[in-house]
């Protein structure tokens, strides 16, 4: 919210230039995100003049060579001004940049030549010193002092300095309010709050004086008003008040200066005061153009399902049922909490107004907003829950500027209608016990009971004594935020002081630690991070394009279905994601486009999907019921090459099935699980896998993964040719549980290993992994180690037949080894691989 200084210190102006304002107000809890310069920076430069006499410009039919007089602020007092605005005349008061001033866009105004003729200044337009847009050419003083809407009420003489006339900007703080706090969307909020962090005074409230009246609406003409609120759950307060005989126009500079300094755009009186009223005290308001609603009747209702409004902006907006309309005898004529209709805007030819100011519900306006993909200054402030005596404040502001600007006459009465109006409100609320025993043991230091009592007096609590403290009535614009005693220490926290209190430990140290599955994980995030492995974050949410490019159809019953959001932040975040490999391709394409081509990255991250769960008994799980399955992932992406190129490695080998592999089993040594790889039972069912170099992950034996290389019709993302896998990180640490946290130590140097190698013949499609399997099962304690180490396939063992060459490794714990010893183990290993396997000694 932007909130210009010199409105906010109308109201509260303490001894502080805006950086010690901005430091207050941040130390309190509402944080200053930015300082803005609105309109002219330096004034000095900026001056009346008074034209003297106008011609047109010799060269130039839309220019006009004007002498005027400039009196002090000009060393022979009459300069010439070349204008271009077609409204300049002779015997005009107007407004002057002379030569040095300093626009508010930054452009310096100097000495020039125009079409020939020497111009020595600038006369201004309203947009010029960024105080509105609505006139037309030049500002024309005379004109301002006609309407009433010149400070002082008179002509000024030339040289005055503009600054004495009119607003030329200031300072401008940008605030981040929090949710919890609605009351301060209104300068006179924040105003209080700053009172309340410097102990500056504040003025009084400026709805004080109601120049309305309560009770039932009078009105003499025709039609006569009523208002019907049909969803009471929705709108608590409605109320509205009818002027008559009000003048439409241009609003006074001041005030189209500080909506401009607000963020606003100024359109004309009426307009502009409910936008200036909104911004004062926080609460929307609304105006109707009363000869426009038709039948001079206004119903609060739920809108029909596909039915449509034109609002304000010109566009037509198609509404669900869960939405709410405000209409009229002819259709809905406004989105309620969002925009106005334009079939009832106040325009040109507006004589009477029906001023609207309503309570509406937080997350239905919120909702609404969302669906039609529209916000405005009042949805904002609505979506964050506001009081309904807020309405009164606004009432009172804009009937008393109504009045003063537009020359209007309220009629006697204010609709008041919704639950509130009728609810019984003469009982006092029950006041919260704020102990000061309590306030110490929260803070850790004292606070005395006086200090307290200013500090929530400040902030507009009412307290009177208890035993032990204070008992404290929290005000309406509070009572949603502020609901217990911690709340109310936190109040005297804030504003006493947050940085005042001292570092304290805790009376007992915290006994806490790491659960035995998140030290594991964490092994497991240290193992590939001491592997060279980068970790990324990705969205847990994606779109339906990435499981096209993944190759994953949603209609294929073999894989579990992608779950749709009810309320996706886009149509890129539409589904919960099944599988880490779209978010981890995204990350490699984000640094290739950087010229990071070597990537070796990791994901740790939740996947969903449909599943059978829906359909499993009876339980009391409310997950269950849902049919939706999930548990944490750990992706790994490898793509560009193996190693870095040196001198001695000009073309390092590309990362492929094998790398990918290596990494998952190293994971699995760091858990004490042993991870191996098997063919993959159906292909097809990872699409995005090269059908040839994929496989799925065991881990003691059980399933909890896949790995390949990506399939070249894979498309979208710059990692051609990447080595990828997946696994349940959850399973995998529950394998690991009760044995990751063992210590063993192997004796690896007292005694040397017998290596023998032997080259067995083997059909093709014997997996090297169950020979492997077969050697170690068969060879007994001695062996240490087995690999394969060579591959070879050809004439000299025969179709559908490979050679793998195995180096074996044996060991003894407490002496050297013969051949002697070893040749049992190697005749066991040589006949189970023909016996099972159908493998031959080669050679």
């Amino acid at each position: 919210m932007r909130v210009p200084l010199d409105w906010l210190r109308e109201y509260c102006d303490p001894d502080l230039d805006v950086r010690a304002i901005e430091e207050r107000l941040t130390m309190t809890g509402t944080k200053v995100e930015a300082i803005h310069q609105h309109g002219v920076r330096n004034h000095e430069r900026f001056v009346i003049g008074r034209v003297q006499t106008c011609e047109r410009h010799p060269d130039a039919d839309r220019l006009s060579v004007c002498q005027v007089d400039l009196g002090a602020a000009a060393p022979d007092g009459v300069v010439t001004i070349v204008c271009g605005a077609p409204n300049v005349v002779a015997g005009q008061t107007v407004a002057v940049a002379c030569p040095g001033a300093v626009m508010p866009d930054g452009t310096q105004i100097k000495r020039a030549k125009l079409r020939g003729v020497a111009s020595e200044g600038m006369i201004l337009a309203e947009q010029e010193l960024a105080i509105g847009a609505g006139r037309e050419g030049i500002l024309v003083l005379d004109e301002l002092l006609r309407d009433g809407q010149l400070a002082g009420g008179e002509l000024p003489s030339p040289g005055t300095p503009l600054a004495d006339v009119l607003p030329l900007g200031g300072e401008v703080i940008e605030l981040e309010i929090t949710p919890n706090r609605p009351d301060c969307l209104g300068v006179y909020g924040v105003a209080r709050e700053l009172h309340a962090a410097t102990g500056a005074p504040l003025a009084p409230v400026p709805w004080g004086e109601d120049l309305g009246s309560p009770g039932p609406l009078v009105d003499a003409g025709e039609p006569s008003v009523e208002v019907r609120v049909e969803c009471p759950e929705l709108c608590r307060r409605f109320t509205a008040r009818v002027f008559e005989n009000v003048c439409l126009g241009q609003s006074p500079p001041w005030l189209k200066a500080r909506l401009s300094a607000a963020g606003q755009r100024p359109i004309n009186n009426v307009v502009d005061i409910t936008n200036y009223a909104m911004l004062l005290s926080g609460q929307p308001l609304h105006a109707f153009d009363l000869d426009r609603v038709a039948g001079g009747r206004l119903v609060v209702r739920g809108a029909h399902e596909g039915e449509q409004v034109q609002t304000l902006d010109g566009q037509t907006r198609t509404l669900d049922a869960q939405m709410v309309v405000i209409d009229d005898a002819e259709g809905p004529t406004s989105i309620a909490g969002l925009m106005g209709g334009a079939r009832s805007e106040v325009g040109e030819g507006t004589t009477r107004v029906l001023l609207e100011v309503a309570t509406w519900n937080g997350p239905n306006i919120h909702r609404t907003g969302w669906t039609l993909g529209l916000r405005s200054e009042a949805s904002a402030r609505f979506e964050k829950g506001l009081a309904p005596e807020q309405c009164d404040h606004a009432q009172a502001l804009a009937t008393r500027l109504l009045i003063e600007l537009c020359g209007a006459r309220v009629l006697l009465g204010t609709i008041d209608a919704g639950p509130w109006a009728q609810s019984d409100r003469s009982q006092a609320p029950s006041p919260v016990r704020l102990r000061e025993s309590r306030v110490q043991a929260i803070l850790g230091v004292p606070v005395p009971r006086a200090r307290q009592r200013e500090i929530l007096h400040a902030l507009d609590f009412q307290t009177s004594d208890a035993e032990d403290g204070l008992d404290v009535v929290v005000p309406p614009l509070r009572r949603a935020d502020v609901t217990r005693e911690a709340d109310l220490i936190e109040e005297v926290a804030r504003i006493d002081g947050v940085e005042k209190l001292p570092a304290t430990l805790p009376p007992k140290r915290p006994a806490g630690r790491l659960s035995r599955e998140q030290r594991l994980r964490r092994r497991a995030v240290d193992a590939l991070v001491g592997r060279g492995l980068y970790e990324t974050i990705g969205w847990t949410f994606t779109a339906p394009s990435t499981l096209e490019r993944l190759r994953l159809a949603p209609e294929d019953s073999r894989r579990a279905a992608a779950l749709a959001l009810e309320n996706p932040l886009s149509e890129d975040h539409a589904l919960l994601r099944t599988t880490l490999l779209g978010s981890l391709l995204d990350s490699a394409t984000h640094n290739a486009a950087r010229g990071n081509v070597d990537l070796r990255l990791f994901e740790v991250g939740t996947v969903f999907s449909g599943s059978a769960l829906a359909t499993s008994p009876a339980t009391s799980d409310p997950r269950r019921e849902t049919g939706v399955s999930e548990h944490r992932a750990l992706g790994v992406l490898l793509c560009g090459r193996q190693a870095p190129t040196t001198w001695q490695a000009a073309d390092p080998p590309p990362v492929d099935f094998y790398a990918v592999k290596g990494i998952l089993e190293a994971l699995g040594e760091a858990l004490r699980v042993t991870v191996s790889c098997a063919p993959a039972p159906d292909p097809e069912h990872h699409p995005y896998l090269h059908p040839g170099r994929a496989a799925e992950v065991l881990a003691n034996g059980e399933s909890i993964g896949w790995l390949g290389e990506l399939h070249p019709l894979v498309d979208g993302w710059d990692a051609a040719g990447a080595a990828v896998a997946e696994i349940d990180l959850d399973r995998l640490v529950a394998l690991a549980q009760g044995e990751a946290d063992e210590r063993r130590y192997v004796d690896l140097i007292s005694f040397p290993t017998l290596r023998e190698d032997i080259a067995v013949v083997l059909p093709e499609d014997v997996p090297a992994a169950n020979v492997l399997a077969a050697v170690r099962e068969s060879a007994g304690k001695l062996l240490d180690d087995a690999r394969v180490f060579d591959v070879y396939s050809g004439p000299q063992v025969g179709e559908g037949r490979r050679s793998l060459a195995i180096a074996l490794s044996f060991r003894a714990s407490d002496r050297t080894l013969s051949d002697v010893e070893v040749a049992p183990a190697r005749e066991r290993i040589l006949t189970a691989l023909r016996e099972r396997l159908g493998g031959e000694l080669r050679g």
